[in-house]
């Protein structure tokens, strides 16, 4: 299947919502501790056993953490920067008109960046400053600054289906569900006993949230009653650092790890591990599923590689 090879550690990978070909990767020099970063556009090949080519590449003078795509443009990238920026490209721009905008407010690295999927207007932003920013496109500063967290705060994600609702994992090990309309949170799930390093919605049941944590482990909660997980998944050697529920269907989630590999659950089932990945041969931080392609899953690394395989298949195999 389709790898490209970066030159920075690969941090995290988007699919676009608009093109099936089309994904971004967010890359971060020196393992995002200190030195540049490159956010790159990539475009997957006609047959699988060719390389993924690159449409377009920005660079940035601090490491790239987290990247979202817009859910209104189809050029529109979001990029979360270790310096404590937000910063705005337009793929359809050169690499010399943009960033088109850069959003300086967190004090501290920017690590997650999301896109609200049904308002398609706004975006949060969640970081080490231990707050959660609230953004609108069409203004130069944010709308809100959500301040709860005792730690860093590591994820932020939008409810699929109800526009002002999201949660937010942090380093304190709560998640916390938070409606824009309200002076605080509504909700906190004292999820870990360790940090929690991000959270995920499912994409068919908006009352259900995974949380991947330091403890190695995946908890699926019922918001409606969370005293205690619906599901625990264990498999993974090291800190679980991100989990993404399927879009195409309810019990499915992927997951990647500091153990290297890429893991994919059914969490309504007693074996719940349905697939594990091994291609990765250091940190695997990011992982996404694409909207558009059943099955179609992405990854990258500390390894310096992007890799875009069909669930099922063998991401190293030509």
């Amino acid at each position: 299947m389709p790898i490209f090879k970066t030159p920075f550690n690969g941090y995290s990978v988007k699919f676009s919502p608009f093109y099936e070909s089309r994904l971004a990767v967010a890359t971060s020099q020196n393992f995002g501790i200190l030195g540049n970063g490159r956010l790159h556009v990539l475009s997957l090949p006609p047959t699988p056993s060719s390389p993924l080519t690159e449409l377009i590449s920005f660079d940035t003078a601090d490491g790239i953490y987290d990247v979202a795509w817009s859910e209104s443009h189809d050029s529109l990238l979001i990029a979360a920067v270790a310096d404590g920026s937000v910063k705005l490209y337009d793929t359809a721009l050169p690499p010399t008109q943009n960033p088109l905008r850069s959003l300086q407010e967190h004090t501290r690295e920017v690590h997650s960046v999301d896109y609200n999927p049904t308002r398609r207007d706004s975006f949060i932003t969640s970081s080490w400053d231990d707050t959660i920013k609230l953004w609108t496109l069409d203004r130069p500063a944010s709308i809100r600054t959500f301040k709860e967290h005792a730690y860093c705060v590591y994820s932020a994600a939008w409810n699929p289906r109800h526009t002002d609702v999201f949660a937010s994992a942090s380093g304190d090990c709560t998640v916390r569900i938070w409606d824009v309309r309200e002076p605080g949170s509504t909700m906190i799930i004292p999820g870990h006993d360790f940090e929690i390093l991000c959270c995920d919605w499912n994409k068919y049941d908006d009352c259900i949230i995974a949380t991947a944590s330091v403890d190695k482990s995946i908890r699926v909660w019922d918001v409606r009653s969370f005293r205690a997980p619906i599901s625990v998944l264990n498999g993974h050697g090291y800190a679980v650092k991100k989990v993404k529920f399927s879009p195409h269907h309810r019990n499915f989630m992927v997951s990647c790890s500091y153990d290297m590999t890429v893991c994919m659950w059914d969490f309504m089932v007693e074996d719940a591990l349905v697939g594990r990945y091994d291609h990765h041969t250091e940190f695997a931080v990011g992982v996404d599923m694409s909207v558009l392609v059943d099955g179609l899953l992405a990854s990258t690394g500390w390894d310096e590689l992007v890799y875009v395989w069909q669930h099922g298949t063998d991401p190293r195999a030509p």
